[in-house]
């Protein structure tokens, strides 16, 4: 192949723009609409307000784990071969907009429908069908959200321009406020600060409230944003579908790093918070210097990515935080595993875990970014191998090797908290010492310890340098051609109807 000619060198660091104001601004509320949540204190929800045993919510998440599988398949296969004049994924993501919020609202609401025994079936069976029919429709939405936001623009400086602005103006303008107020809210509560809102009550309204906003800003930006990278006119094969994967070294590489990471465990930082140090808010606390670091992060990304190999940008945004929580680890053992442990002293470890946040912070752009950026070249690999995009049979492969490890770590970890004796009904602040101790090596040490083998495949990513150029440059040719080829076909099939 010829060697491409001086003045192309750059042509993938050009700064062309595909993507006008109106939509640019669509895609930055669609992102934000996707932080304007509760989710954060899901588990707190479930624990505290919904209250269903440990033991019926892993048989819950085992069904809905399975079906999961069953469901990705399926709507991977029918997304690759949708083909409308709006495009290849729009149209799931409007049809679906209201059901999904929905089922959304329905999730917060449950405890307005059934008590807080832990041990009441019709909710055990309620929240089942829930969970199923949530995942059905959010499987579909997932697919269709990761093929519009790799088709929005054909060039990759302008698809990561728009990343960079979204996180930038997404952290300033507070799209997390939701979950902010609601950690202060739930500390409030606890300690009987204020007495007129039950955490039932606070739970439903804000999460009712976030699902409905959240659902309408999605659905408007979807109404206002387009693919522009052409998908072929003849619809793939399963059979070349299955190719498309297994020759596409990149989706291979990031699938059995998401498949190896997935055998990470951790019981989440919120839990360690309000239940061991007495505080939801500590989250907010701790990230405050860190905030500042996060959004210069950003300013960086396009040198990094010009300076340094996208394996190692990986492997440093992917893991540094865990080495540092590593770290917290041990600083926090000081003192043993009772009462004396430096773990269970707020004084100790809000400024501890502020320096983990803030180090980490240096990195965030680069986490945000980096990940998100090599599916979408993935996609254009395949593309630039097989003359066709499959963004749903990728989308199963690359999920189902790592769903099969998290859905089963998921189900398993409600057993695994029942095993260190976490109980539904000791009440705010009252784990047993071993409970505690477990709930913060669950959220540092274990996380780090159980994410490592991840690092293998990142060694030997490669598309990167002279090869990611070579590939852009001979897409950006294709496309031309191919955008003429589907005029042409719309034109003859305009005039065949006419006659």
């Amino acid at each position: 192949m010829a060697e491409k000619l001086p003045e192309q060198e750059s042509i993938v660091y050009q700064d062309r723009r595909y993507v006008g104001t109106k939509e640019t601004m669509a895609y930055l509320l669609f992102d934000a609409s996707q932080e304007f949540n509760i989710n954060a204190y899901e588990d707190r929800f479930i624990f505290d307000v919904l209250k269903i045993d440990l033991d019926k919510l892993s048989i819950i998440k085992a069904i809905n784990s399975v079906w999961d599988i069953i469901n990705d398949v399926f709507s991977g296969i029918l997304v690759d071969k949708t083909r409308t004049r709006w495009g290849k994924f729009k149209p799931y993501l409007i049809a679906l907009a209201i059901p999904g919020t929905i089922l959304t609202t329905l999730f917060w609401a449950t405890p307005v429908f059934f008590d807080d025994n832990p041990d009441n079936m019709a909710k055990f069976f309620a929240w089942l069908a829930l969970a199923i029919l949530r995942e059905g429709v959010g499987t579909f939405q997932g697919i269709a959200k990761t093929g519009l936001l790799a088709t929005i623009t054909p060039h990759p400086v302008d698809r990561t321009r728009l990343m960079m602005k979204n996180q930038l103006i997404g952290g300033l303008f507070g799209s997390q406020i939701p979950e902010i107020l609601m950690g202060l809210l739930i500390d409030l509560v606890n300690h009987k600060v204020i007495t007129a809102f039950s955490l039932k009550g606070t739970f439903v309204t804000m999460g009712l409230f976030t699902s409905v906003v959240a659902g309408l800003v999605s659905l408007y930006a979807f109404i206002n944003m387009r693919e522009r990278v052409v998908q072929s006119v003849d619809r793939p094969s399963l059979m070349e579908g299955i190719r498309s994967i297994i020759n596409n070294k990149p989706i291979l590489l990031y699938t059995m790093a998401e498949f190896l990471g997935a055998f990470s465990l951790n019981a989440g930082i919120n839990n360690y918070y309000i239940d061991v140090l007495g505080s939801a808010s500590i989250k907010n606390i701790v990230g405050i210097p860190g905030g500042f670091f996060a959004t210069a992060s950003y300013a960086y990304v396009p040198w990094a990515r010009r300076k340094f190999s996208t394996k190692t940008l990986w492997i440093v945004g992917s893991m540094w935080g865990e080495f540092l929580m590593a770290l917290v680890f041990f600083v926090g053992s000081i003192g043993g595993r009772g009462p004396e442990g430096w773990y269970r002293q707020p004084s100790k470890m809000i400024p501890t875990i502020m320096a983990q946040e803030t180090i980490w912070m240096t990195v965030f752009g680069i986490r945000r970014i980096i990940p998100q950026e090599m599916l979408n070249e993935a996609m254009d690999y395949c593309e630039w191998k097989n003359g066709y995009r499959t963004e749903g049979m990728t989308s199963i492969a690359r999920g189902l090797a790592s769903k099969l490890v998290k859905n089963v770590s998921t189900s398993i970890r409600p057993a695994l908290m029942k095993m260190f004796g976490y109980d539904l009904k000791a009440g705010f602040g009252e784990q047993s010492d071993r409970t505690k101790y477990a709930l913060f090596a669950l959220c540092t040490i274990i996380p780090f310890v159980t994410s490592l083998l991840s690092i293998i495949p990142k060694l030997m990513y490669d598309l990167t340098g002279r090869k990611r150029e070579l590939m852009y440059e001979e897409l950006l040719v294709r496309r031309e051609a191919k955008q003429k080829e589907l005029s042409d076909h719309q034109a003859a099939l305009e005039g065949a109807q006419e006659s």
